[in-house]
């Protein structure tokens, strides 16, 4: 049976997600002063630094679950179809900023425009994946995340160096609108509605996923609230905020710690791209061993544990400038490398009606971390002058993130696995 959806699905929703986080991550390299005239231009200091990387996220949180939503009842093809007009639009106002405040709208903005991305894709691709292959599914379209820093990152250093950050913003901004029509003719909803799929793919895929989903659904018909307002989902957004604001407040004061070395934007770049790089092979590593032991909490807790520590270590060694980057470069995965296994979680634990807007909820509420990770690096660097005790706090919250993983539920396929096992 030829699996075509892996090279049709997955690699047009990783390139979707790629534009979309270089147009909401290119900010970092122009917003480090010794790379970019943007902190002049538009007279910031670290405050404010934290603030323009961080306001993103109060807009990304808004349509988080009306998306999972949408995407569920409606469709993830047309959602996300929209989204790119308007991330677009909003990515190319950026470089068109004239001023601070007008940065900060555009970068609002921008959030409120990719706020539907996220969970429409989780749900598009639970519609076209089993258990058995979700957690690797996820992982190949979350590779955009580390895949757009190691591409772009090299790239937007040169574009910077080269023509000033309103030209690279706007230029990498038109990405969304370049990838709308591959995104309109490849993607369907469902395995159903493809016709380049073969009729045994589809009978398959069709047939494993109702059965997965009829296992999901409980007995009596529950409303959608008593699912929002569990425990679970509380420490679902606990972990995952605590996840963001290490991932962002890293990356947005990530080549704070390289400046002593005097490096031109080009090598900026690459040291940059490095850390993200080794993110892409340990996320695959991760999600294959997650799906090949059914296991999803420990795998969470593994790579938060090595982000964590990791972080703690860059610090202490913070006098020895290689060392410390290579433990830069170890803290620096976890985040994503937890994303797969993560988000199975949901869709392997709750009703096919519910794990769209709780992806969404989790997703939404997690992500003010993004706002908070780089309002608290620049404002303790600020009173401090020095990351080193922002990003040992950032540390500490991932190794509190790695003990919370295992408050989460096993999922159902999990479960299975050690039944059939104890039984043989």
């Amino acid at each position: 049976m030829l699996q075509q959806r892996w090279l049709r699905i997955v690699p047009v929703a990783l390139v979707m997600y790629t534009i979309s986080y270089v147009d909401r991550t290119n900010v970092s390299l122009a917003l480090d002063p010794k790379i970019s005239s943007l902190m002049h231009d538009l007279a910031m200091d670290d405050r404010m630094k934290g603030r323009a990387a961080g306001i993103f996220f109060l807009g990304y949180v808004l349509l988080q679950m009306a998306g999972g939503y949408l995407a569920g009842k409606w469709s993830a093809k047309k959602l996300i179809s929209l989204c790119l007009i308007f991330w677009g639009a909003c990515a190319v106002g950026c470089g068109l900023a004239k001023t601070f405040h007008q940065f900060e709208v555009a970068r609002f903005l921008l959030g409120i425009s990719e706020s539907c991305v996220f969970p429409a894709t989780v749900v598009l691709l639970a519609h076209w994946f089993p258990s058995a292959e979700r957690a690797r599914a996820n992982a190949f379209w979350n590779l955009c995340q580390p895949l757009a820093v190691v591409a772009s990152a090299p790239v937007t250093g040169w574009l910077l160096g080269a023509y000033g950050w309103q030209t690279m913003l706007i230029l990498e901004g038109a990405l969304p609108f370049v990838w709308l029509p591959i995104w309109w003719f490849f993607i369907s909803d469902h395995p159903r509605e493809a016709k380049w799929i073969s009729p045994e793919e589809k009978n398959h895929l069709e047939t494993t996923l109702e059965a997965e989903a009829a296992k999901l659904e409980p007995p009596i018909k529950i409303s959608l609230w008593p699912w929002l307002l569990s425990p679970t989902i509380l420490v679902m957004i606990a972990i995952n905020f605590l996840h963001n604001s290490e991932a962002y407040g890293c990356m947005t004061f990530f080549t704070d710690g390289l400046k002593a070395r005097n490096f031109s934007p080009v090598e900026y770049g690459w040291l940059f791209a490095v850390p993200y790089a080794l993110t892409a092979v340990i996320m695959v590593l991760n999600s294959w061993h997650s799906d090949k032991t059914r296991e999803r909490r420990g795998h969470v807790a593994l790579v938060y544990t090595l982000s964590g520590t990791s972080l703690v270590l860059s610090v202490l060694t913070r006098d020895h400038f290689w060392l410390s980057y290579g433990f830069l470069c170890l803290a620096i995965p976890g985040p994503f490398a937890a994303l797969a296994p993560f988000w199975a979680i949901p869709t392997e634990t709750m009703p096919r009606a519910v794990f769209g807007p709780v992806i969404g909820l989790v997703n939404a509420l997690g992500n003010t971390g993004g706002l908070v990770g780089p309002w608290f690096v620049g404002w303790l660097k600020e009173e401090h002058n020095s990351t080193t005790i922002p990003f040992a706090a950032l540390g500490i919250g991932m190794l509190v993130a790695a003990g919370l993983a295992f408050l989460l539920p096993r999922s159902k396929m999990e479960t299975a696995g050690q039944t059939a096992g104890s039984r043989t």
